[in-house]
């Protein structure tokens, strides 16, 4: 994820814009402007952009928008410069360490309440998490999977969060962690710092995110008490780690008790991510209502007096001799809020928490309660343990005390959680089932029924309530205290979505009949298509002595058109395709951060029978995998998985690997099978080396410079017994370039068992062969290229296997048009508009166009354009000319070898949808990036 502000993201296409634009066009953006946004943000919000634009390139860079002509001399000149001071290392700024913000609030006089966020109970993927909420300070606790994507879509402000606490330290709490702290590290100019707070164990999963997230954005992280497996009275004991004059937070450990064959617990049995934590949020008391004709009677006249009682202080009476407390002229003071956060994950840490000595002094019987009382008890446990007769027992311990059972439950999973997500996804359901499959609902009924009503009405008997999204219980004021629904969203159904399309768009009731019409008649279809003669720009900071093909033919030649650009016609592979020889998915399709209706980078290729393989792993990829396939299906799935393939070390392409590899090892305990082979860039085996201390990942690590093309033909021909370790020699960087002297470190050493595993995953799923290609993004990108085995039809007609190619990250490059040559499908990054190469440039990503004619050029038979900027949250912006064999990707989007042929004509269709957001009102990005 490129360490970039996340609202000057946001800002920079409309800065360039303004900062490159004659003086009578700067003008009028500004009146522009001033027109549609308020005069309290608007014209700081743009001199903020201009100043950043001008800071970071004092020079312009504005060139030709399109792809269609030669460059200037000039425009070329100023993108050699500035990538030669790229590839030099001296094209940022340093920034400063990220200092915390200091509040001080008024105790009494504040809001505050819990809230349930929703994330993992659709698809029981992460914990929930809960914000403890003031007016000018916020603190989450855990951090799972997909909760940004959740805040994003509810208009919660994660720039406001001041701590967050982990109740475990592992994928199911933490896995939202790493994004989270890069999004906060993007805020404003020298970006936010925020306290994490955990267990011992957190220190290591702190040192597994140094390995891809900046030292300077994980400076206030605070682990407490002792190792896991050490037993000592401080682990028996709450430990204060917040006290101030708005909230005192304090954590107990809940430690599961194993038990050997002679029924005494065996700590050594400790696994990493065990301990848990119960949290205790206690509010100051509200002190009692001052009485002036109290305060009369003692000789007190009104004045600053009366103020320093009110503070708690005792004063000299104004009339006699004496002195004035508090308690004389207050009336009776009520007792501070408490909540308590209690995640008891396993039936082994029950009889742990049960016999917590800090908690005895919060139930109802107990002679140390001296007034206290928990109003709010938010329960993060799984129903198969709150709904057990001993938790239910404990419960009752507290008395009259409200319960929210947030843990996962069967039933919430009929409930998107990402209702913007769901309402995208049921609406292309409707219009085209062929493609999207899932509809973004699903039916989920108890396995058993009567057992269910009966544990309900139990739970009902001790006063709890199930969660639901954004449910708060409110502590301040004193006179809202309790239950607050009025956020929760309301309830809708897939046909209650079709219902508002249809009455929106009244003319989309006749696209299905026409998409099926279509898909039956053209789905064997042969598609000629004509080459298109349009140029892209070459990179500049390429090693210019390398931008040689295989074959000897440059790169000029190809842009230009007088290369052969391959097979224009359907391959046999697809003619003869069936629908159980491989099919994509694609689980993510958004670039550096989920928003409300994309996820983060994530491909699922199904090969069916013989398993799968992931490319790509973003943050939220389970989550993503159980909408698109179910809960059972996507156990499966991950069951069935080969291979996971990382492009480059970059947050939104790894931070869902844990949770997937976590989750495997578990489904798989017990039974026979293989460690997962992950391929990846050696930055991300540091990553997974350091995360294993806390979760069993069950993988192994293979470089993918040990997967480059000479080195796998060497491999699988057996003619490389003992080869050299592979180096870029041929690197693609510029000579000398710090970059090109990153890219020439050796790999990591060769592991020989990783790379018999490696054969043996190509063996069973069916591939000829895999390899990586380096790519222009950051050191150590690459593209991959995978190719299926031949087959024989029933005629005994021998037909070549699939070719299926993935950019990752990139510019256009020789590299990535030669290993596509000829390719089935290229998937090919699109991250930003024609209009924004510039943006392009500077990122190292690729523009619509110049992805289309890197797959053109190479004589792809089908493009799926993917990894769209965050700005076009719907659908990107597409010259429709250049889309004759092209395809956009959507989040849950299925693609089947066998539709190919009729994939590209679907766009027309689709874009009925979306035919009144089709452009992205840069104004409104520049209000919100101006609310942090």
């Amino acid at each position: 994820m490129p360490q970039v502000a996340a609202p000057l993201r946001r800002l920079l296409p409309l800065s360039q814009t303004l900062a490159s634009a004659p003086a009578p066009l700067l003008h009028l953006s500004r009146r522009l402007l001033s027109s549609c946004s308020p005069a309290s943000f608007g014209r700081a919000a743009s001199l903020r952009a201009l100043a950043y634009r001008r800071r970071r390139h004092p020079e312009p860079r504005r060139g030709s928008s399109t792809l269609g002509k030669a460059p200037a001399k000039e425009e070329m000149d100023r993108e050699v410069a500035f990538n030669r001071k790229r590839a030099e290392g001296k094209d940022g700024g340093k920034r400063g360490t990220m200092e915390l913000k200091a509040r001080r609030l008024n105790p009494v006089n504040t809001t505050c309440y819990v809230q349930i966020l929703g994330t993992g109970m659709d698809t029981q993927d992460t914990s929930p998490s809960i914000l403890l909420f003031f007016d000018k300070q916020r603190f989450i606790f855990n951090a799972g999977e997909g909760l940004q994507r959740f805040c994003t879509e509810h208009k919660i402000k994660l720039s406001k969060i001041d701590h967050i606490f982990l109740t475990r330290v592992c994928s199911e709490t933490a896995g939202g962690l790493p994004g989270l702290v890069l999004t906060l590290a993007g805020i404003g100019d020298e970006g936010m710092s925020v306290n994490i707070w955990g267990p011992s164990d957190l220190d290591f999963l702190a040192g597994a995110m140094r390995s891809f997230i900046p030292n300077r954005a994980m400076l206030h992280t605070h682990s407490f008490g002792t190792d896991r497996n050490a037993s000592s009275p401080q682990s028996k004991e709450s430990i204060i780690i917040l006290d101030d004059e708005v909230v005192r937070i304090s954590a107990m450990f809940v430690k599961p008790r194993y038990h050997n064959g002679t029924g005494s617990s065996n700590d050594s049995d400790m696994k990493p991510g065990d301990t848990a934590i119960v949290y205790a949020c206690e509010l100051p008391e509200i002190k009692g209502k001052f009485d002036p004709s109290k305060a009369a009677a003692l000789g007190l006249r009104p004045g600053p007096k009366y103020r320093e009682l009110q503070l708690g202080n005792s004063v000299q009476s104004d009339q006699f001799d004496e002195m004035v407390h508090p308690s004389d002229v207050l009336g009776p003071s009520i007792p501070g809020p408490t909540v308590l956060l209690v995640d008891c994950p396993t039936q082994y840490h029950m009889p742990e928490l049960f016999s917590l000595q800090p908690l005895s002094c919060f139930y109802e019987d107990s002679p140390e309660q001296s007034g206290k009382k928990v109003n709010c008890i938010i329960h993060l446990g799984p129903s198969s343990v709150t709904r057990s007769v001993d938790y239910q027992n404990w419960m009752k311990k507290f008395g009259a005390t409200q319960h929210i059972m947030a843990g996962h439950e069967i039933k919430n999973m009929e409930i998107p959680i990402l209702k913007g997500s769901a309402r995208i996804s049921s609406r292309l359901n409707f219009v085209c089932p062929q493609l999207f499959p899932s509809s973004g609902f699903w039916s989920v009924q108890p396995p058993n029924d009567v057992m269910e009503n009966d544990k309900n009405a139990s739970l009902e008997a001790c006063g709890s309530v199930s969660a639901q999204n954004l449910l708060k219980f409110h502590l301040r004021p004193y006179a809202q205290l309790g239950l607050d629904r009025a956020s929760i969203p309301n309830l809708f159904t897939y046909k209650d979505i079709v219902q508002e399309l249809v009455s929106e768009i009244p003319e989309v009731s006749e696209v299905p009949e026409q998409v099926c019409k279509f898909w039956q008649n053209n789905v064997n279809d042969k598609n000629t298509l004509p080459p298109t003669g349009n140029r892209m720009v070459e990179e500049p900071w390429i090693n210019q002595k390398s931008d040689k093909l295989d074959d000897g033919a440059s790169f000029q030649e190809i842009v230009w058109g007088k290369y052969p650009r391959g097979n224009q016609e359907t391959p046999c592979c697809v003619e003869d395709a069936t629908r159980e020889d491989m099919e994509i998915t694609f689980l993510g399709t958004g670039s550096s951060q989920p928003s409300k209706y994309r996820n983060v980078s994530s491909i699922y290729i199904n090969l069916f029978a013989r398993g799968g393989i992931l490319l790509d792993c973003g943050e939220g990829t389970l989550g993503q995998l159980k909408r698109r396939f179910g809960v059972n299906g996507a156990d499966e799935a991950v069951k069935g998985l080969r291979c996971i393939w990382i492009s480059h070390i970059h947050a939104d392409h790894h931070t869902g690997l844990a949770r997937i590899l976590a989750l495997r090892s578990k489904l798989l305990r017990g039974m026979p099978h293989k460690p997962l082979l992950v391929i990846g860039p050696r930055p991300l085996e540091r990553f997974l080396n350091a995360y294993s201390t806390l979760e069993d990942l069950d993988m192994q690590f293979l470089d993918c410079r040990h997967t480059l093309k000479s080195s796998v033909e060497a491999f699988l021909s057996e003619n490389d017994s003992e080869p050299a370790i592979p180096q870029l020699a041929n690197t693609i960087f510029a000579p000398g370039s710090r970059m090109e002297n990153y890219n020439r470190k050796p790999a990591s050493p060769r592991d020989t068992t990783a790379l018999a595993n490696f054969k043996e995953v190509l063996q069973e799923s069916g591939l000829e062969i895999l390899y990586s290609v380096p790519v222009l993004h950051c050191p150590q990108a690459f593209g991959v290229v995978f190719r299926a085995m031949e087959k024989t039809n029933s005629t005994g007609k021998v037909i070549p296997g699939w070719k299926v190619v993935y950019s990752g990250d990139t510019r256009p490059c020789p590299a990535l048009i030669d290993a596509s040559r000829d390719a089935t499908v290229l998937i090919h990054e699109a991250t930003f508009e024609d209009s924004m190469k510039d943006e392009a440039i500077a990122r190292n990503h690729s523009t619509t166009k110049e992805a289309i004619e890197v797959g053109t050029s190479a004589g792809a038979y089908r493009i799926i354009l993917t990894h769209f900027s965050q700005r076009y949250p719907k659908i990107p912006v597409i010259d429709e000319v250049d889309m004759e064999k092209t395809c956009i990707a959507f989040d849950l989007m299925s693609v089947n070898l066998a539709d190919l042929p009729v994939v590209p004509k679907v766009l027309p269709h689709l874009k009925v949808l979306f035919k009144d957001e089709l452009v992205v009102d840069e104004a409104d990005e520049l209000q919100e990036a101006a609310v942090y």
